[in-house]
């Protein structure tokens, strides 16, 4: 029972430091931007409706909307769109319009997933290291350069791998939120009255009596939940219940006292809404808070960094995006990976932001975009899958989901104002990954495709080839072959080149499925072909970690011994050459051709020991 609590008590902790990063650096910039733009004026019945709003959006968003519903809609205990979008899929695999349109809109989601992964550094880490101009106005100039060092070292140490500072994330995390709510408490006490802002009537008297002024704030008050979807995408780490659990014991309550500290100091202090998070810290404390600050946006970001490297992987073996290099960074948690591609272009997009922008104000108009429309995202593929998968009625559904839709429509419509002033670069970036997503799905089709075309019946040839057979050789030969039943082309080339077939061959492909995980027992499907060949199929699922010579230990005993020492493994390497005719456009195509060469090896990819691989190249017009 004691190991028990222990163990909640351990992920409960590290839930706060990983899950809650994000959403926890929140009150430096968004209490700021509603009052710091001089939109609205200051005046008690404001502050108080701007509270409340930030109160109920907290408690709809996140605690109605993602702890209550979503969190239910795990994908074999997974979390996270790609998730969603693959149980969303499931769920409507019987109607294939509409599952090719949800697969399209899941696709643009995880596209605006990394243009947020940009913008969440920048405006983090700026935003804490700003608070050095309320110490002395003379470091104004040092914000931008100080922050780009503060970013440039956290990508750095990215290829060493997070087991060695993640244990300090949860502890420092819990620092930051007991002092933010601290300082928070310190402003209540010399002004309660702001706690009556939990009843939601100022929220719709603001919104009745300012409703131009409301809805343009809105996008400001969304600023309070952007890193919500943390919670939903890191449940297969650390489970629903200490997610929750962290959320209403700790996370929103300091949340909300700090929101509320801020208001009660803008009331005695209208000049504090410049800056009221650093300003409401008591000045021996400043320094300090400043460090703490951007320890805990670092924090915020290296968790957004991490989740960016996982959804990358799964967008990959979903068939979205090319074969990338993957490193492991430990030797025990398998899901710490380090993708060097993703970490740098991430850290390109961050320096443009913080050049471009220069302040978190002014990224503050580029913020919320993105999320919001997540969010409707997420929302839309949720009521498919309690609609089609758990067969909910219609009615139920609509009404689950329905309010939720309003809310996220309300959200995104007042942050689609700040598109002309920012907003459109989240957008941007995401348009640009999702046309390089689509492309590659739809090029890997055409390529498919065109193999099957010009493909050879495999047991049809084995058996002409075996009418006269080819020197046999000792050891196996696998040969790795998109389609099962088809000749690959590796062996095309080895019989002509070398005129000999091993002993023993394999005809191996390793399928991609839209679940998170395939246990080892569902791992691999045999079948014999006779002459001592076997069809294998391989399967994993978007979350498992491919191996195929583990995988492949499997089949001894089944009528094949595989010896590790005398395996070879064929692989065709395919050059893609775009022609004018059918399939794409001819600048996808050529886009199609570059990601094809720039890929990763299947060797790499597939984790195949560097000595034992042979390579066989050829030409394939599209």
């Amino acid at each position: 029972m004691s190991s028990q609590k222990s163990s909640l008590a351990a992920l409960t902790l590290g839930a706060i430091g990983v899950v809650y990063g994000d959403i926890g650096t929140s009150p430096l910039y968004a209490f700021k931007e509603v009052f710091g733009s001089g939109h609205v004026p200051i005046t008690t019945a404001n502050v108080l409706g701007v509270l409340s709003l930030f109160f109920w959006t907290l408690t709809v968003v996140v605690s109605i909307k993602y702890v209550a519903l979503i969190m239910r809609a795990d994908n074999a205990g997974e979390g996270g769109l790609m998730a969603l979008l693959a149980l969303a899929s499931q769920s409507v695999k019987d109607r294939p319009q509409l599952r090719k349109a949800m697969l399209i809109l899941g696709v643009f989601g995880v596209a605006l997933f990394f243009g947020d992964g940009v913008i969440t550094p920048a405006i983090s880490v700026l935003s804490a290291v700003e608070g050095l101009e309320i110490i002395t106005p003379a470091a104004k100039p040092y914000v931008v350069p100080i922050s780009l060092l503060v970013l440039f070292i956290l990508f750095a140490v990215q290829k060493r791998g997070t087991a060695d500072i993640g244990k300090f994330f949860g502890p420092v995390t819990v620092f930051w939120f007991l002092a933010i709510a601290a300082t928070g408490v310190l402003q209540i006490i010399e002004n309660p009255g702001v706690l009556a802002a939990v009843a939601p009537w100022y929220a719709l008297r603001f919104a009745m009596e300012h409703y131009g002024i409301a809805f343009i704030t809105l996008g400001a008050v969304f600023l309070c939940v952007t890193g919500a979807e943390a919670l939903y995408a890191d449940m297969g780490h650390f489970g629903k219940l200490p997610i929750r659990l962290a959320w209403f014991a700790l996370v929103m309550p300091s949340l909300m006292l700090n929101y509320f500290g801020q208001g009660a100091l803008v009331l005695a202090n209208p000049k504090a809404a410049s800056n009221p998070f650093y300003l409401m810290t008591p000045d021996w404390a400043l320094i300090p808070m400043v460090v703490l600050a951007t320890l805990a946006t670092v924090i915020a970001s290296q968790a957004l960094i991490s989740g960016a490297f996982s959804a990358t992987k799964q967008t990959i073996q979903l068939g979205f995006l090319p074969r990338l290099s993957i490193l492991h960074t430990s030797i025990r948690e398998t899901g710490q990976i380090y993708i060097p591609a993703v970490n740098w272009a991430l850290l390109a997009g961050v320096v443009m932001a913080v050049l471009m922008f220069g302040s978190s104000s002014a990224l503050a108009a580029a913020y919320g975009i993105s999320v919001s429309l997540l969010m409707v995202i997420t929302t839309i593929l949720t009521f498919f899958v309690i609609r089609f998968g758990w067969g909910y009625p219609l009615p139920l559904c609509i009404a689950a989901t329905g309010c939720f839709f309003m809310v996220d429509i309300a959200f995104f419509a007042s942050n689609a104002l700040k598109i002309a002033h920012g907003g459109w670069f989240p957008l941007a970036m995401a348009g640009v990954l999702y046309m390089v997503m689509t492309t590659w799905k739809q090029g890997r089709s055409i390529l498919n495709e065109k193999l099957r075309t010009d493909a050879v019946d495999l047991p049809s040839f084995l058996d002409a080839v075996f009418v006269s057979p080819p020197v046999r050789v000792e050891g196996t030969a696998v040969f790795l072959t998109a389609e099962p039943g088809t000749v690959p082309n590796a062996l095309l080339h080895n019989l002509k080149h070398n005129k000999v077939l091993h002993a023993q061959n394999l005809f191996v492909t390793v399928r991609n499925h839209e679940v998170p995980w395939i246990g080892m027992n569902k791992r691999i499907e045999i079948e014999s072909l006779g002459h001592d060949c076997w069809q294998v199929k391989v399967h994993y699922g978007f979350k498992n970690d491919l191996d195929l010579p583990k995988a492949l230990q499997q089949i001894k005993g089944r009528g094949c011994e595989l010896e590790s020492m005398t395996t070879s493994y064929f692989l065709s390497r395919d050059t893609v050459i775009p022609t004018i005719g059918s399939g794409m456009a001819p600048w996808r195509e050529k886009l199609f051709a570059q990601m094809h060469h720039n890929a990763s090896g299947a060797a790499d990819f597939l984790n195949l020991p560097n000595n034992s691989v042979v390579e066989l190249g050829s030409k394939i017009e599209i």
